[in-house]
């Protein structure tokens, strides 16, 4: 037998997973079905499986792999060895980075949700900005990130975003931070690097979110967190470590309850007997 000595077992396990995964996975060559348009620049080694649509003056580099079913709008850029499962939509006027991998479901750049009251009815305000997907970006199944309303929506490099995420317009993540299932973050929100956000968060509109920060699943957050690498939890989310103790006490509501009823009605009766005498 072979002993393979490695600092990292966890690490060089995974990687060896990376390794056997791309080659099962290895797919190459241009499907009858496929639509590429003319305009646009394709790159050595892609695969465009069943039914891909690619859209005018697109640039897709090389190595990529678009699965069956997948659209890409006018405009779009992709940077080598990005991989995008099927049924994915990329809006026009989309970037996306190299070595990012995109799950099936994800919609990248529809409209932020941008109305504007009038006369009781809600006017559309048209969303003319575009998404920005930079390098080693990982998007998990059915999660959508809106176009910005101007400028940009942002996702930086090396962040990771679990299923079913909504990533409102003009939002930035920034570097190495990664998000769970079901969280919604609302429009103009920056959020720092290195952060760790857990399932089912939400996050209001036009609020920074510092470096490093913790957030708890479940928890709310209503206004800027400027201290880095705070853990949070609650709604509204606030230091886990005060969250605790207050949940204790929140727990012995009842018991707290009842015995200040009691103190009550000893006091009352002592109060009366005080006044009998």
């Amino acid at each position: 037998s072979t002993l393979i000595r490695v600092k990292d077992a966890y690490k060089s396990f995974a990687k060896l997973l990376e390794v056997y995964d791309k080659i099962k996975s290895y797919k190459a060559g241009k499907h009858s079905t496929c639509h590429i348009s003319e305009s646009s620049v394709v790159g050595k080694d892609i695969y465009a499986g069943a039914f891909v649509y690619v859209g005018e003056h697109c640039k897709i580099g090389d190595n990529v792999k678009l699965y069956p079913n997948t659209y890409i709008g006018d405009n779009v850029t992709i940077g080598d060895n990005t991989t995008i499962f099927a049924g994915v939509n990329i809006y026009s006027d989309s970037e996306i980075g190299s070595d990012c991998t995109i799950h099936s479901g994800v919609v990248i750049g529809a409209d932020g949700f941008g109305f504007s009251p009038s006369s009781g009815q809600y006017e559309k305000v048209a969303q003319i900005g575009n998404v920005i997907i930079e390098d080693r970006v990982e998007i998990g199944a059915s999660t959508t990130i809106d176009r910005a309303t101007l400028g940009s929506t942002i996702i930086r490099n090396g962040v990771k975003l679990d299923n079913l995420i909504q990533v409102a317009h003009n939002v930035e993540i920034g570097e190495n931070t990664v998000v769970a299932a079901q969280t919604g973050i609302a429009g103009s929100t920056k959020i720092g690097r290195n952060c760790m956000i857990g399932g089912q968060v939400g996050i209001v509109g036009h609020i920074h979110i510092a470096d490093g920060t913790k957030i708890a699943a479940q928890s709310g957050v209503g206004s800027n967190v400027e201290k880095p690498g705070q853990i949070l939890q609650g709604s509204p989310a606030f230091a886990i470590s005060d969250y605790k103790r207050s949940y204790v006490a929140f727990r012995k509501l009842p018991e707290i309850d009842r015995k200040i009823k009691e103190l009550e009605d000893t006091m009352r009766s002592q109060n009366e007997t005080d006044r009998s005498n």
